[in-house]
């Protein structure tokens, strides 16, 4: 059985481009640009869920209301 990654991209391709992205950013500069992609997920996911938020806060009313 053979583990793939990332649509496609085996452990030691996920490794070699780990490796040249410490080498071009450096290791101080890693944990910023991880920061920020985690707000950048965050923030999307907040999106997402804020955009069926309308209809659900509209049902417990429904239901609070019987």
């Amino acid at each position: 059985m053979q583990l793939l990654l990332l649509g496609g991209l085996h452990g030691y391709e996920i490794l070699i481009i780990a490796l040249l992205i410490l080498i071009l950013f450096g290791g101080r500069k890693i944990p910023e640009l991880m920061k920020g992609l985690g707000k950048g997920v965050k923030s999307f996911k907040d999106g997402m869920n804020g955009a069926e938020e309308p209809e659900i806060k509209e049902d417990k009313e429904k239901k609070n209301d019987e």
